[in-house]
């Protein structure tokens, strides 16, 4: 790519792109671009339809993005941001990046704490990652506290990062496990909420996204995928008061065995909900 105007650019990003298998070549190109320069993506659209010229340093800038993004590195990491509901989470390396399917799930959580009678109601967001679920919750229900569990290395400064500066001191962050996470906090629980890791260790993801940059440890959980879920019920059980509510992501072919594994476990009122695609994606539960 060496078009020095902003269309041109574009169309060679596009085109590069697309070769490259990009789902949204066009999406991405804009965006890239855009992050670059500034711009929305409307923006980047409008001023290449009058083909303005563009400063050669802001144009290999430009193509070194492209190039990444060629590579199937996320969008994500190239920006190194994340939008998830009204919030934009710092990304990278070692965390895993939210998708849209979690915005759909956090959505139970948001509204059952808004239920709770308590003024002051407690929620918890198991492996908490980037802070996605915790921050969802504590942003839009403000008068709640939340606390966010991490245990790896690689992913809590970015947890600590999007809370510093999203969670307005409402949300603690904490280095654990959610297998044992909280005692202090047993039986004082309104929500617990969890994108856990739920893929099969024999099965690969199809995305290279997935596949090649988000960490395993947040992908891959046991023969079935359900090693975290099995924990992450047990934790949950023990921290909810009674009524409390569990909300869990999962995969969409999952959703009876993490029924039964809840019901084995005490909880009541186990319903699995569907995507806007109509995959099984969400269960919620009742301690």
């Amino acid at each position: 790519m060496t078009s020095s105007d902003l269309e041109s650019l574009r169309r060679d990003a596009i085109d590069a792109l697309a070769v490259a298998g990009i789902p949204a070549p066009e999406v991405d190109a804009d965006l890239l671009i855009g992050h670059v320069l500034g711009l929305s993506r409307g923006a980047v659209q409008a001023r290449a339809l009058t083909r303005s010229p563009i400063d050669e340093q802001d144009a290999r800038v430009i193509r070194a993005a492209i190039v990444r993004r060629a590579t199937r590195e996320p969008l994500q990491h190239i920006t190194g941001l994340a939008p998830f509901r009204s919030l934009e989470l710092a990304v990278g390396p070692g965390v895993f990046t939210p998708r849209a399917e979690t915005e759909f799930v956090v959505q139970f959580a948001i509204d059952a704490l808004a239920l709770v009678p308590n003024p002051e109601p407690l929620a918890v967001d198991l492996g908490s990652g980037s802070g996605a679920i915790a921050l969802a919750m504590a942003t839009e229900v403000q008068h709640a506290r939340v606390v966010a569990v991490e245990k790896s290395p690689e992913a809590l400064p970015w947890t600590a990062r999007n809370i510093e500066r999203h969670g307005d001191g409402r949300v603690r962050l904490v280095a654990g496990d959610l297998a044992d996470a909280l005692p202090e906090l047993d039986g004082l629980v309104d929500v617990v909420a969890s994108n856990p890791p739920y893929i099969p260790l024999g099965a690969v993801p199809r995305d290279p996204e997935v596949r090649l940059f988000d960490p395993a440890a947040a992908l891959y959980s046991g023969e079935d995928g359900l090693d975290a879920v099995r924990a992450l019920s047990r934790t949950a059980r023990r921290l909810l008061r009674p009524g409390g509510a569990l909300v869990i992501e999962h995969g969409e072919l999952q959703a009876a065995e993490l029924a039964a594994i809840l019901r084995a476990d005490g909880f009541s009122a186990v319903a699995c909900h569907r995507d806007l695609l109509g995959r099984d994606r969400a269960t919620t539960a009742r301690r």
